[in-house]
This record gives C-alpha cells, sequence and structure tokens, in this order.
C-alpha cells in the first residue's frame, strides 16, 4: 500500500516544501532568541519526501509527524520532541538528536550512519487519540511500528540512550557507541553489533539470538536475563562481566585447543611442512575462533596461518615470523609481539590495547604471482592500539586507517607511506616518530608540529 494510501487526511496535514521552509525560517529566528521567531510545530502533518537537511530543527515539535523518506542528512533534533514520529527510511546520516523524545517513534530502515544520538529517549511508546465516545484509543498511524527495524546505524554515538522495550531485529548497529545505554527487554535479534563499545550497557531480558558481536567490548555490560541463543561472540572482549543470570550454552564462543584435541605442537609442525612445500604437504594453521591467551609462541613461524576472532589475551609471539598472517577481530590484549616480523599481516578490527610491538616490522612484503606480483601491506584498519608500545617499530607503508593511538609509545616510530586517515593520536607520545608522505586526512589530535610539516611537503618548503 502507498503511503499516501494509509494516511487519514482528517488527521494529517500534508505540507509543501515551501510550506515547510517559511516555518523553518521562523524557527530560526526563535533559536536565535530574534524578533519575530517562533518555534516550528509540525505535529501531526506530513511531511514525507522533504529535504531538511542541514538545518536546525532543535526543540521542534514532531509529534506524531509523518517524515518517511525525508532528506535530514546533517540535520539537527537536539531535545526535539519526536513522540510516534514516523521516520521510516529517512536519512539520517551524521543528524544530531542528542537528547531528543523519540519514544514511540517508528525508524525501520532508516540510515542513521554516523549519528549522534546521545541521551535520547527511544523506548516504547503509544499515541493516543480520544474515540468516538471520549475514551482514548491508539492511533495506528501508517501501521508504523515503534523501533530501528532493519535501520543502518553504523557508527552513531548512542551512549547513554534509552531503548528499552523497543524492536531493533535486523539492525546494523556495527561500530556503535552503545556505553551506558539501556536495552532492558528491547529486540536485537538478528543484528550485527560489531566492534561496539558496550561498556555499561544494560540488555537485561533483551532478545540477543542470532545477533553478532564480533569485536565488541563488554565492560561491566549487564546480561541478566538475554537471549543469546545463537548469538556470535566470536572475537567479543568481556572485563568485569557477570554471566551468572545468563544462558550461554546456546552462544557461540571461542573454543580451547583442547577442546579440539589440538596441539600446538603438531599445528606449528603441519604448518611448516606446508610452507616448506608450498601446499603440497602439511597442513595450514588455522587456528581462528580458538582461544590461545597466555600461550607462549615466541620465535614460532607461523606465516600466513589464520588466527581470525581467536582470543589471544596476553600470547607471547615475540621474535616470531608471521608475515602475511591474519589476526583480524583478535582480541590481542596485552599480546607481545616485540622484535616480530609481522610483514603484510592483517590486523582489521583487532583489539591490541596494551600490546608490545617495540621494534616489529609491520612494512609492506613483496609477493610474487604469475602476473607478476607486487607489494602486499600491512592491515590494522579500526584496531585499536591503547597504550600499546610501539616504539622504533617499522610501520611503512601500513594501513591504519581509523585506528585508535590513544596513549600509545610511538617514538621513533617509522610511518612512512601510511594511510592514517581517521586515526586518533589523542595522548600518544610521537617523538622522532617519521610521517613522510602519509595521508592524514580526518586524524584526531595529531600534533601540530606534523601539521606544519605537511603543509610544508605540499608547499614544497
Amino acid at each position: 500500500m502507498a503511503l499516501n494510501d494509509e494516511v487519514d487526511d482528517s488527521e494529517y496535514k500534508k505540507l509543501s516544501q515551501q510550506e515547510a521552509d517559511e516555518i523553518l525560517e521562523s524557527h530560526e529566528l526563535f533559536l536565535k532568541g530574534a524578533r519575530g521567531g517562533e518555534r516550528a510545530k509540525f505535529a501531526m502533518m506530513d511531511l514525507s519526501y522533504l529535504d531538511f537537511s542541514g538545518r536546525d530543527l532543535s526543540r521542534a515539535d514532531f509529534v506524531g509527524t509523518i517524515m518517511a523518506n525525508c532528506d535530514l542528512e546533517e540535520t539537527k533534533f537536539e531535545e526535539a520532541n519526536m513522540f510516534a514520529c514516523d521516520l521510516r527510511h529517512a536519512i539520517l546520516v551524521r543528524a544530531n538528536l542528542d537528547r531528543a523524545d523519540l519514544r514511540g517513534a517508528c525508524m525501520a530502515g532508516a540510515n542513521m550512519t554516523l549519528a549522534s544520538l546521545i541521551d535520547c529517549d527511544m523506548r516504547d511508546g503509544v499515541l493516543l487519540r480520544s474515540g468516538a465516545k471520549g475514551d482514548l484509543m491508539p492511533m495506528n498511524k501508517n501501521e508504523a511500528t515503534p523501533g530501528m527495524e532493519k535501520a543502518k546505524v553504523r557508527g552513531a554515538d548512542m551512549s547513554g540512550a534509552k531503548v528499552s522495550d523497543s524492536i531493533i531485529v535486523q539492525t546494523d548497529l556495527t561500530d556503535c557507541n552503545l556505553k551506558n545505554a539501556k536495552f532492558v527487554r528491547a529486540n536485537l535479534s538478528l543484528s550485527n553489533l560489531t566492534g561496539c563499545n558496550l561498556e555499561g550497557t544494560d540488555f537485561t531480558d533483551a532478545n540477543l539470538s542470532g545477533a553478532v558481536f564480533q569485536g565488541a567490548i563488554f565492560t561491566g555490560t549487564t546480561l541478566d536475563g538475554a537471549d543469546l541463543s545463537g548469538a556470535d561472540l566470536i572475537g567479543a572482549m568481556f572485563d568485569n562481566v557477570d554471566f551468572s543470570k545468563v544462558d550461554l550454552s546456546e552462544a557461540k564462543i571461542a573454543k580451547s585447543l583442547e577442546a579440539v584435541d589440538l596441539s600446538m605442537k603438531e599445528i606449528i609442525s603441519e604448518h611448516a611442512a606446508w610452507m616448506k612445500t608450498n601446499g603440497k604437504e602439511g597442513k595450514r594453521a588455522v587456528l581462528s575462533k580458538r582461544d590461545l591467551s597466555n600461550h607462549n609462541l615466541s620465535g614460532v613461524n607461523l606465516s600466513a596461518a589464520d588466527f581470525s576472532l581467536a582470543t589471544m589475551k596476553g600470547v607471547d609471539m615475540s621474535k616470531s615470523e608471521c608475515l602475511m598472517a591474519d589476526f583480524s577481530y583478535c582480541d590481542l590484549r596485552g599480546a607481545v609481539f616485540s622484535r616480530a616480523d609481522l610483514r603484510g599481516s592483517k590486523f582489521s578490527r583487532a583489539n591490541l590495547t596494551n600490546a608490545n610491538f617495540v621494534a616489529v616490522d609491520l612494512s609492506e612484503v613483496m609477493v610474487s604471482t604469475r602476473a607478476g606480483g607486487g607489494e602486499w601491506r600491512a592491515n590494522l584498519d579500526n584496531a585499536k592500539l591503547k597504550g600499546a608500545l610501539l616504539n622504533g617499530a617499522n610501520l611503512k607503508n601500513a594501513d591504519f586507517t581509523k585506528c585508535d593511538f590513544t596513549e600509545a609509545d610511538l617514538r621513533d616510530a617509522d610511518f612512512r607511506g601510511c594511510l592514517l586517515t581517521d586515526a586518533v593520536f589523542t595522548g600518544a607520545d610521537l617523538r622522532g616518530a617519521n610521517f613522510d608522505n602519509t595521508d592524514r586526512r580526518g586524524a584526531i589530535d595529531l600534533p601540530k608540529a606534523f601539521e606544519e610539516d605537511e603543509e610544508d611537503e605540499e608547499n614544497g618548503d
């Protein structure tokens, strides 16, 4: 059924773009405290398909408003009243909805990538109207169900948000900041929470069945009574989490080598034969989704091995050879890789907090193929290197896109030719580090001295 066919004209007033723009101009004066300004009141209006991108609609009234398919990119809705608002398939990329009242709002299919929803209220709610006999009855507006079903919320900041009792089925929440958010009794089944910050998040009695938590950080997270059947917790990181009131029997978690009757000595031996014979004998080391915490693998040769999604807290791989190995999504907190050969290896989305990478070689490696070959660069995109030691490391031409170097020791590290777009350097020690010919667009807290060096290079000074 088409949207217009569902709308009851007696209840919803349809506005044109020009009519809406007039109201917005008055609202902007209201926000400035200027004469002639008036708060925008769009309650019970049909604004579907209109363009409000980049406008400031803070504190506006959108109770029961239909905003389906609207262009709301980078629009400000701070402290707006959006109770029972219909935002189906709206574009809310980089929109600001901090402290907005979104109770009962329908955001199914909306694109909220990189939106800010700090402290907003997204709990369930019902819009009521007076019936023929004066009794209150719910308004079944456009059959819009409250929640974020199948919405795209990648990279959004929902810290402190209240989302209890909401429906968030099959929703992409990749890389969201959900710190201290409340999801009590919420339905997040089949949703993707890869890489989410779940510090202090409350999932009490929530439906998390089939949800994906690869690389998510559970710190002080509440899971009491949550349904985790079929949930993928492989590669997730847990600190100070009480599992006494949650059933993990049907969840997917990393297995120890003992649980699959494998010995590390066997694996290393088979892998050595596999490399020596170019795959004709032996077997490649596949340690994906295994728990290798605190294992001593110093000095081993596990080049091209697969460690993806493994739990490797405190593992010792110092002086090892792991060229082109795959450590993506690994929990490597406190791991020791000092002086290891990691050329061309992959650490995408790995958690390397407080890891030791002193004097490692993470530069590119030459790969020969029938087509001629080329350089294979190390990949650490979206990796967390908070407090890590990388002093004296060879990092030439590596990909550190969106990597977090907060308070890392990067003294004398060689970053020449690296991709550092949107990387975070807050509190990092960069004395003696070489940043020649790097892509630093969007880098956060890069010391001014390095920015000036880049400008000098561009100006040919």
